[in-house]
This record gives structure tokens, C-alpha cells and sequence, in this order.
């Protein structure tokens, strides 16, 4: 069964994805928050449950963090589904510190990749299903420009400024 619901943000409304399991916070495992207008993001289906309620755990943390708290989030997500590569590449998102960034190159880095990799990090990020909780926002290009964003660049100037980080101004 595939539970949803929606929860209005600072990035417009997430829609919030995930499947039972009794060993999840608040008996949910997360599989997919998108943000409108995401490439990729995912869509309602016919057979889909609105749950509101099995995803009140993660909703509050999500307030919490667009209200600027830096606790991490906790919580179960689905098992994970991806090739070998982008498992390696989420796993090395999930260690980005709070309001630091890091580069494509520095990930390959972390994965044990060979530098000329970026382009392949960049797709595996691109198809990261949990935006903002793996913050694949804070990956930015080697010259510090902000780069790829399947929310959109001006989304992720938005979560880093959160974040408290420097970024330029425009697109």
C-alpha cells in the first residue's frame, strides 16, 4: 500500500510518499518528498491513500527545519531504490553537515569514484527521491557556482540561505 499526503512549505506544497512499517516514527517509511515542479518528482496514482496522519512525525520535523532548526531529521525511509552507484552517492549526501557544502568532485571523492565521475554523481543526485531530507541541496559546482537542482536553482539557493550559507544572487 502507498500512503501520501501534502504539507505546505517555504518551497511550495511537498508531497510526502511512503509505504506502512511498524518500525518506522509514526509507522511510515518515507520514499519520496517532492517539491512542485520537480523533474522527476513523483505523482499522485490512482490506488494511492491520503494519510495526513501517518506522515505527522515527518511533517513536524520538516516545520522545524523551514522554521530553522538544525536538528537532523529521524527517520525510517523505505528501502532505499537505486542502482549500487546512486546508493553510494545518497549515503555520501546523508553525511553533509548542516549548513556546509560540498562539491560534485568531493563526493566521487567519499564513493571511492574516479574525479571524471562528476557527470555520473550529478545524474544519481539528480535522482535522489528525498529532497531536502538528503540534502543533495548541498552539493554546489568546484568553482562554488550553484549547479543542478532537480527543485530548481532558485529552490536550493532557498535551502542553503536557510542553512545559513553564502550564496550568489540570480539563477
Amino acid at each position: 500500500m502507498t500512503l501520501y499526503t501534502t504539507l505546505d512549505s517555504p518551497l511550495g506544497t511537498l508531497l510526502l510518499v511512503g509505504e506502512p512499517d511498524p518500525g518506522a516514527p509514526g509507522g511510515t517509511a518515507l520514499a519520496s518528498l517532492s517539491v512542485p515542479d520537480q523533474k522527476g518528482g513523483a505523482a499522485v496514482r490512482d490506488g494511492w491513500t491520503h494519510d495526513p496522519d501517518a506522515f505527522a512525525g515527518i511533517a513536524r520535523q520538516l516545520r522545524a527545519y523551514f522554521e530553522g532548526a538544525r536538528a537532523p531529521f529521524a527517520l525510517a525511509p523505505a528501502p532505499v531504490r537505486g542502482t549500487d552507484f546512486q546508493r553510494r552517492v545518497w549515503a555520501a549526501l546523508e553525511a553533509i553537515p548542516y549548513g556546509t557544502t560540498t562539491t560534485y568532485g568531493a563526493i566521487a571523492a567519499a564513493i571511492g569514484a574516479p574525479r571524471g565521475a562528476v557527470r555520473a554523481i550529478g545524474t544519481a543526485i539528480g535522482a535522489n527521491p528525498l529532497l531536502v531530507i538528503r540534502p543533495c541541496h548541498r552539493v554546489i559546482g568546484a568553482d562554488g557556482s550553484l549547479t543542478g537542482y532537480a527543485g530548481g536553482l532558485a529552490r536550493k539557493r532557498q535551502l542553503l540561505r536557510l542553512e545559513g550559507v553564502a550564496v550568489p544572487d540570480g539563477d
